[in-house]
């Protein structure tokens, strides 16, 4: 009983629409509603139905449902005898509506329209669907509408003569001529770009373009009126099918323009099953299944517009320049889309403002991914070039390498030769033959690396001496040509002479190459000189008592020397902490580094097929009066028998004629002279870590 009687109050307080507009348009609100529960009701019996609700809003949303929505409001006619009004349906994607005229319990005026209906079948065809008021004077009526749709029920209603009628589709026909000649301007100017780049990113854009283009002039109902007026198949389904395949080729256009099976390979793959949802809702579609597809499609876009969003942020982190572009296209296009969807999920309120701005973020949205395409022009032009100058360097360092390297190999074996020969001869006692082999094993590889080390910048002088001395003389070529010629006091025909010598030896191009070859023998003696820096730091040769040293240049200039035995498959991580300077012999224990560290690199290349990220490890630690450093790798490590015997002289694991067994024995010693301890930690199948932890102090009082 109480909610009869709140029915009949809201009833009583709708107020009454009074047709006295003049030539302006009304909105129609303050209507009451009946939905229909399986039943196909008829306006006689719903006219003394006491099952309408009040619904106090311009733009009522019905969401999405089969059954049909009644609508009842009330309108006095107060204006003019003869002057004529009409009701004015703003959203053109309802399938059909029944309109009843009602005065004193029964139907003065029956009129049907709709978007199943025949264009010219209308009252006046347009997009719009508009109804005949045909009240008299002094009257009161009761409008009733029965609205069916597949799409979301959405009512946005207004009443008004012809002329204010008129005035607002002339004024939607401007705004939608606009809203054409940006996209049709757009469409013609990106494909001329893909006939002259041959770049498919720009067909995909072009047929980006267009679906969107067809997907909201269905949307707006300009399809309708236009293109297909009696054709209520694509009528119902034009809406879904266009914005479906415009989304499908927009994440087409995602993966190429953003790269993301580059960058993004797993977000990529999640594209992929976004593309097979889109399939479901086009077959539903074409199938008939309308309202299941348009609610499945609106959480669908729902997903897909952030996923984009945040795919194409993902890519501008990893220095994408592009992405920045199309982040800021993808926004624009972004809100209107999400204002759209959360107006048609009955999240936010309907109104026509929010209805025409899903086409003014795509307009605004594919004028700014025509700049985002410009500046991927630019982009790849750049990379090419970066590309191409890589790729030359290379392959002069690839040529200077083995110009040079049989007759170094040469070299470099002759004088191992006669190291290993001068110290057979000059042993004098198995300890002391022992050691000085050892020592000379550690030279040796010195040798080596600084050997490779050192090709290059050789190369470059070597190399670059004859190329200069050839463009000197064109240029002194061009220099007497002007002096001869000029004694003929520079006639035309002496001016068009020397222009020719210029033009033979290409002048400007010889500029060019004397500095590229300049800075070419510059670079090289920089090298030149950093190496042989890291060899006198390692070495030490002048160092032969206690020193203060940083123990992080020696660490340093170890790992350049022994960075050619990595052959760029080792990665090597300095964790060096803030520690201070200590008192060492520098030489000493540059050694010790350097066994250690080769020890490390053997245990690595052995088992690269087997190991997936070979690495060392370096970390520095200040710790108390002490400094602590460990060398770790994460090898195949040793087992317990093995870990138990490597500081034995002689001890070995390595091949005949491979190794002393005397490389960590001296490194043993070494430590010990130094009043510091040397420990290995390691598990077979775990890695090796040695510790060595070293006083700060050597000779000098610590309080000093």
């Amino acid at each position: 009983m109480l909610v009869f009687f709140v029915k009949i109050f809201f009833f009583l307080y709708a107020p009454v629409l009074q047709l006295d507009i003049g030539s302006t348009m009304v909105d129609v609100s303050n209507y009451e509603f009946l939905m229909e529960n399986g039943k196909d009701l008829e306006i006689n019996d719903v006219i003394y139905s006491s099952d309408f609700l009040p619904i106090l809003s311009k733009n009522p949303n019905f969401g999405l449902g089969e059954q049909a929505v009644w609508l009842r409001f009330k309108v006095e006619s107060t204006g003019k005898k003869g002057e004529k009004k009409y009701l004015v349906i703003n959203n053109p994607n309802l399938d059909e509506v029944n309109f009843y005229l009602v005065r004193d319990g029964k139907v003065r005026g029956n009129q049907t329209s709709g978007r199943i209906h025949d264009l010219y079948d209308r009252l006046v065809p347009s997009r719009k669907i508009i109804f005949d008021l045909e009240t008299k004077m002094g009257g009161m009526d009761e409008v009733y509408l029965k609205i069916k749709s597949s799409d979301k029920r959405i009512v946005s209603a207004s009443i008004a003569g012809m002329q204010a009628i008129n005035n607002r589709l002339n004024f939607e026909n401007i705004l939608f001529g606009i809203f054409t000649g940006v996209f049709f301007g757009l469409f013609f100017y990106n494909l001329f770009l893909y006939f002259s780049l041959n770049d498919n990113t720009y067909l995909i854009y072009v047929a980006y373009i267009l679906l969107v283009w067809l997907g909201q002039t269905s949307i707006l109902g300009f399809a309708q009126e236009l293109i297909w007026p009696n054709w209520i198949w694509m009528n119902l389904r034009s809406n879904v099918l266009f914005s479906v395949l415009g989304s499908i080729v927009a994440l087409m256009f995602v993966q190429s323009f953003l790269k993301t099976e580059v960058y993004l390979p797993k977000l990529d793959k999640g594209i992929q099953v976004i593309y097979i949802v889109y399939g479901i809702i086009l077959a539903g579609t074409v199938l008939g299944f309308l309202t299941i597809t348009y609610a499945v499609f609106l959480v669908t876009q729902a997903i897909v517009i952030p996923y984009a969003f945040l795919i194409s942020i993902f890519i501008l982190k990893k220095g994408f320049k592009p992405a920045r572009y199309f982040l800021i296209a993808w926004s624009v296009f972004m809100v209107g889309i999400f204002i759209f969807v959360l107006t048609q999920m009955g999240l936010m309120p309907f109104s026509p403002t929010y209805f025409y701005m899903m086409p003014f973020g795509a307009t605004l949205g594919v004028i700014l991914l025509s700049f985002a395409l410009a500046d991927r022009i630019n982009d790849q032009k750049r990379e090419n070039e970066k590309e191409q100058r890589e790729k030359l360097k290379l392959l002069e360092e690839h040529e200077s390498r083995i110009i040079e390297q049989n007759e170094f190999l040469e070299e470099k074996v002759k004088q191992r030769t006669e190291e290993l020969e001068l110290t057979l001869h000059n042993l004098q006692n198995t300890q002391i033959q022992l050691v000085n082999q050892e020592k000379m094993a550690s030279l040796g590889q010195l040798t080596a690396g600084i050997a490779h080390e050192i090709n290059n910048p050789i190369n470059f002088v070597s190399s670059n001496i004859s190329p200069l001395k050839r463009d000197i003389n064109d240029l002194l070529e061009v220099v007497n040509a002007y002096r001869e010629k000029g004694k003929l006091e520079f006639t035309d025909s002496s001016k068009k002479a020397l222009k020719q010598v210029e033009d033979d030896i290409e002048f400007d191009y010889i500029l060019k190459e004397i500095d590229q070859l300049l800075r070419g023998m510059e670079e090289g003696a920089k090298r030149t000189v950093e190496i042989v820096k890291g060899l006198r730091l390692f070495s030490r040769v002048d160092e032969q008592d206690v020193k203060r040293v940083d123990i992080h240049d020696g660490i340093n200039s170890t790992l350049i020397l022994l960075n050619s035995s990595m052959s760029g498959k080792i990665q090597v991580y300095r964790e060096f902490g803030n520690i201070p300077i200590i008192e060492c012999l520098p030489g000493k224990l540059n050694q010790v580094f350097m066994n250690i560290i080769t020890n490390a690199i053997h245990a690595l290349v052995e088992n690269l097929d087997k190991i997936t990220d070979p690495k060392i490890t370096i970390r520095t630690i200040h710790i108390g009066e002490k400094i602590r450093i460990e060398i770790e790798d994460n090898g195949f490590g040793m087992p317990a028998n093995v870990k138990q015997r490597i500081f034995e002289p002689f001890f070995t694991t390595k091949a005949v004629g491979k190794g002393t067994g005397l490389g960590l024995s001296i490194v043993y010693t070494i430590i010990e002279n130094h009043k510091g301890t040397l420990e290995v930690r390691t598990a077979q199948g775990k890695g090796t870590n040695f510790i060595i932890t070293l006083p700060i102090y050597q000779n000098t009082p610590q309080h000093d």
